[in-house]
């Protein structure tokens, strides 16, 4: 188990905690990890330290045990639940996050014996993505997905709860606003999807606008916090909002930029993926994601200084997969070349496209790189046009004979 740091302890004897990124004061929490054998676990426990820290919480601890499988009751077994039990006591710990999904059953229980709040990973998403929302359509996405997690986890989740609507894991509708009246829910959830209805026709009005005037489709994909934004607004000179964060862009953003001699190009910068992204959440935003299904082409953007990246690009891909959009052409772009001695440049396949290109958006190194292979798709885009044209006409010559 690893402890607290010199500055945890200041805030456990009395001290104000430090602000979060969200300006607001952080909350302390313990984080709980059970090995049951992952090959990727200590990539996902580090991930569990980043997320905690996007939310604004401040750890004080990580418990870590090795198991076979998952306690039915209590998820990481009696004596280990004891042991955290004892840490929250003495530690005066408000809260204990799961870098796991916990079942109803188990996360009642483990409010009980912890005698503190509890919440899991996906509780923990759901929280940041609340944070992150900016647009009506992030913010109606978001609450979908809380609502219908928190639909099985009304009863026992936390008495007070309604008292800490500003707490991690307690943002969002709330026992208090839903009154564990399952039917309201369900109303509420139908409400919220008749707005992203609405929304999803103003975006497909959009959409057939740009296919009408021939413009080059280009969504940016990748894992978190990979640099597409960073990448996005050196394209299109745009002022995204950009952190060294997890989930930094949540709502997709659109931008025109154009292409010298080529025509016109509409970049979309969209949510970052990451692993064991809840399901609920790719389901709430698959309107926001479909701006990556109808794309000519997808840059998918790789953090090239992460050991992990091809588990990253894997994962991307399994989300792409789920959402539609897996047979989109795709173009990888390994970012953050800065970081290493990789010089930028363009990796051509056997007949002479590009599929690779090496930047650094931060420094501007490979852009230029950047520039031809958008440039190259978008010739490729009209030619095929063109010849879709020729064999129409064709078609309906020889209909008409």
């Amino acid at each position: 188990m690893q402890q607290s740091s010199a500055g945890d302890k200041k805030f456990l004897s009395g001290g104000y905690p430090a602000k979060s990124p969200t300006g607001r004061p952080s909350e302390a929490a313990v984080l709980v990890s059970i090995d049951f054998g992952d090959s990727d676990y200590s990539e996902s426990l580090a991930e569990l330290r980043l997320l905690a820290e996007t939310a604004g919480v401040r750890t004080l601890a990580v418990v870590e045990a090795r198991r076979q499988r998952p306690d039915p009751a209590l998820f990481a077994g009696s004596g280990k639940v004891q042991e955290i039990a004892e840490l929250v006591e003495r530690m005066e710990v408000p809260l204990a996050i799961f870098n796991h999904d916990l079942s109803p059953a188990q996360m009642r229980n483990l409010t009980a014996k912890l005698n503190t709040r509890v919440i899991d990973r996906t509780m923990l998403i759901l929280d940041i993505f609340a944070q992150r929302a900016q647009s009506h359509e992030g913010k109606v996405q978001v609450e979908i997905a809380q609502l219908k997690y928190l639909a099985t986890r009304l009863v026992g989740m936390n008495q007070n709860m309604g008292q800490q609507k500003h707490a991690v894991g307690a943002r969002g509708p709330g026992e208090t606003r839903l009154e564990l009246d399952r039917r309201k829910l369900d109303k509420r959830v139908h409400l919220l999807k008749e707005r992203l209805e609405k929304l999803k026709h103003q975006r497909e009005v959009q959409r057939r606008s740009r296919d009408r005037h021939d413009v080059l489709s280009v969504s940016i994909v990748g894992y978190t916090n990979a640099g597409k934004s960073t990448l996005f607004n050196k394209l299109t000179r745009a002022d995204v909002y950009v952190a060294d964060q997890l989930f930094a862009t949540l709502d997709t953003t659109s931008r025109r930029m154009y292409s010298e001699g080529k025509g016109e190009i509409v970049l979309s910068d969209t949510v970052g993926f990451i692993r064991h992204l809840p399901h609920s959440l790719i389901a709430a935003f698959r309107s926001t994601l479909e701006e990556t299904v109808q794309a000519d082409l997808l840059l998918h953007v790789v953090d090239a200084n992460n050991a992990s990246h091809d588990d990253q690009i894997a994962e991307v891909n399994k989300v792409l997969a789920e959402i539609g959009a897996a047979d989109i052409p795709q173009m990888l772009v390994f970012n953050k070349i800065d970081r290493q001695d990789t010089p930028p440049g363009v990796q051509r396949d056997d007949y002479g496209r590009i599929t690779g290109v090496f930047v650094s958006a931060k420094t501007g190194a490979g852009m230029d790189g950047l520039q031809l292979a958008l440039m190259e798709a978008k010739a490729a885009r009209q030619a095929a046009a063109v010849i879709e044209n020729n064999v129409n006409q064709e078609s309906n010559e020889y209909g008409t004979e």
